[in-house]
């Protein structure tokens, strides 16, 4: 399974406590508690706090704004105003243990549906392993923390751009707002949490086979030329699906790699028009 969810030693820094703009208040929903907010330093780490007090399975949080917004790969997430900061925190039980590199792809799962709000375009993808592409340019991205010991803890964090896109040099983003009118913070946020309990009961039900098909049936098209950074090592092909634990296929001149982690470098005007052309003007 490709990047395993990160085990962290030391959750919160006493010299960074958690505070709000304003109290935040509960919402009931189906199967979680959504705790909304103006502003949080980080809605992850709100949970991961949680997490470590003992919060029991399916809480949620959301906060209209982040200071310390934090990416994948130790990165800081830019957040350009209107956008989605929504963290989960889940308490996986004992068969849900046993995968649990098939978080990255649940998640994901959940979040190009929410995203996607029932509606099917070649625009919208998934980019290994759980990053939102849409026209080729990322949108949106998921970050899987673990811990826990004897009572072990998940906590996914998502993020998207809404109504706005971030300026960041050498990079292309895309925004929600040019694929659906349907951008409120909250109503985006609801959807996930529908779409994650929804995927989660499959994958109780019928294990990673189920995700994995979901996951390739909107992941980018194979074919699309894919540059893979491991730590380094730069290697290029064309994206072959992924294998039966996750690990990403790609094709290097009839020679297949399997990657079981690394950034995927993807933007090439190639498979822009290659998505775009497919879409069909929708």
């Amino acid at each position: 399974m490709p990047r395993r969810p990160r085990h962290r030693r030391s959750l919160i820094s006493p010299r960074t406590p958690e505070r709000s703009s304003a109290v935040g208040h509960e919402v009931r929903l189906p199967g979680w508690r959504l705790a909304c907010f103006d502003e949080l330093p980080s809605t992850s780490d709100f949970c991961l706090r949680k997490a470590e007090e003992g919060e029991e399975d399916a809480l949620a949080v959301l906060a209209l704004h982040q200071t310390s917004p934090r990416g994948s790969r130790g990165r800081l997430w830019t957040d350009p105003g209107d956008s989605l900061a929504l963290s989960a925190l889940i308490r996986p039980d004992a068969a849900e243990r046993k995968q649990p590199g098939a978080w990255a792809f649940i998640a994901a799962l959940a979040f190009y549906d929410a995203l996607s709000n029932g509606r099917s375009s070649s625009r919208l993808r998934i980019k290994w392993p759980n990053d939102i592409v849409l026209d080729g340019r990322k949108m949106a991205g998921i970050l899987v923390e673990a811990g826990g010991g004897p009572r072990p803890w998940l906590v996914i964090g998502f993020g998207a751009n809404l109504v706005a896109s971030p300026a960041i040099s050498g990079r292309k983003l895309a925004c929600l707002a040019e694929w659906s009118a349907s951008c409120a913070p909250r109503s985006v946020g609801e959807r996930v949490l529908a779409a994650l309990t929804h995927w989660r009961q499959v994958f109780q039900a019928q294990g990673f086979a189920a995700i994995r098909a979901g996951w390739l049936d909107r992941s980018l098209p194979v074919g699309a030329p894919l540059v893979v950074n491991g730590g380094g090592h730069y290697s290029e092909g064309r994206f072959a699906g992924i294998g039966e634990d996750g690990e990403l296929l790609l094709d290097c001149n009839g020679r297949v790699e399997r990657v079981i982690t690394g950034e995927v470098l993807y933007g090439d005007p190639t498979v822009n028009a290659l998505e775009t052309g497919r879409a069909a003007g929708h």
